[in-house]
């Protein structure tokens, strides 16, 4: 039989290990999820990609089901459209999802997809909050009345950063996430990296003084390049009224969303009133601001008077491990092409 399916009532084709949200979302299908994480091991604890699959006893999750061939697939029947909202409903009534005052509305996957299907949490008791929230790490606190239990922060610090930082705990309505002998996340192995932020769907994981900053709606993405090594991991400057207000990982080549905690959390130099904002030229023994243009060349006829004075091997050239590969490459090839010196050191050795 050929590797075929149809996905409401459209003959796709699939390649064998791909499971049905593969398939759908190679297809542009929108199947919804909340525990699903890239790259990672699925899990099928949120119960929200549920879909109808002809001759199934039950509904399927596809983001951990196979694709088989001959499957009929249905991702928004009555059955699985009624489903997903009783799952709403139910995890609307699991904590204290306060939209008007969380920092994660407008960006909420749980409240973009109750919105999407109507649920309105009213079937059932809202529970009561059972663990105060955490705010002992520096750069985040995490609120346990908001978390949904989808595990997400679980899969990126065990497989997508190997840190292994954090686990399921406990059992049944006290379940909940935590370090090792559920110590605050100040004083765990935590190495502050984020990337249990990134990928929280909710409000459950936020910055530390996310009040004081805009919504991430609000904000306007610039991509750009990490500055703190030549590694070149790509971020997203999340900025309003030219002001950097937080830091993400770029889903691109070479970090494909991860960062460190400099890259995520180290961008408050950015605003200091100390940071040179123009050239300096030295003028009778001062330091006054200068164009680009003029500090060039003040640089370049400089540069020509020593080789000229004292030979190429009188230049010696400082680069920095907060460049990128390419300008570091291009700073040596300048000095052996142009000024023609090997005297090349970096900032790594010193």
């Amino acid at each position: 039989m050929s590797n075929t399916l149809t996905l409401n009532g459209a003959v796709c084709t699939f390649t064998p290990g791909e499971t049905i949200l593969d398939v759908a979302r190679r297809n542009h299908v929108d199947i919804p999820t909340l525990c699903h994480l890239k790259d990672t091991v699925p899990t099928g604890a949120c119960r929200m990609c549920l879909v109808e699959v002809k001759g199934a006893r039950a509904l399927v999750a596809s983001c951990a089901a196979p694709a088989g061939p001959g499957m009929e697939i249905e991702t928004e029947s009555q059955r699985v459209v009624r489903s997903r909202k009783m799952n709403l409903e139910l995890l609307l009534a699991s904590g204290s999802h306060d939209c008007l005052l969380c920092p994660a509305s407008g960006d909420c996957t749980l409240q973009a997809l109750a919105f999407r299907y109507g649920a309105g949490g009213t079937r059932f008791a809202r529970r009561r909050p059972a663990h105060a929230p955490d705010a002992s790490n520096p750069f985040l606190i995490r609120d346990f009345s908001k978390c949904i239990l989808c595990g997400r922060c679980v899969q990126a610090c065990k497989e997508v950063q190997v840190n292994g930082a954090i686990d399921y705990g406990y059992r049944g309505a006290a379940t909940k996430i935590v370090t090792r002998n559920d110590l605050p996340l100040g004083q765990s192995d935590c190495v502050f990296c984020g990337e249990c932020l990134q990928v929280c769907p909710v409000g459950a994981i936020a910055l530390a003084d996310a009040r004081k900053k805009p919504r991430q709606c609000d904000m306007t993405a610039v991509r750009s390049t990490c500055a703190y090594c030549g590694v070149g991991c790509q971020v997203d400057l999340h900025v309003r009224d030219n002001v950097v207000h937080m830091v993400t990982g770029a889903d691109a080549a070479p970090n494909h969303g991860s960062l460190c905690v400099k890259g995520r959390f180290g961008y408050e130099f950015i605003r200091s009133p100390e940071r040179l904002t123009a050239p300096l030229v030295r003028r009778d023994g001062e330091l006054v601001p200068a164009t680009w243009e003029e500090a060039l060349d003040v640089v370049a006829e400089r540069l020509g008077q020593v080789k000229a004075q004292h030979g190429a091997d009188a230049v010696g050239v400082l680069t920095s491990a907060r460049c990128t590969n390419e300008e570091n490459y291009l700073i040596q090839k300048f000095a052996r092409a142009v000024v023609g010196t090997n005297n090349v050191d970096h900032c790594a050795r010193l």
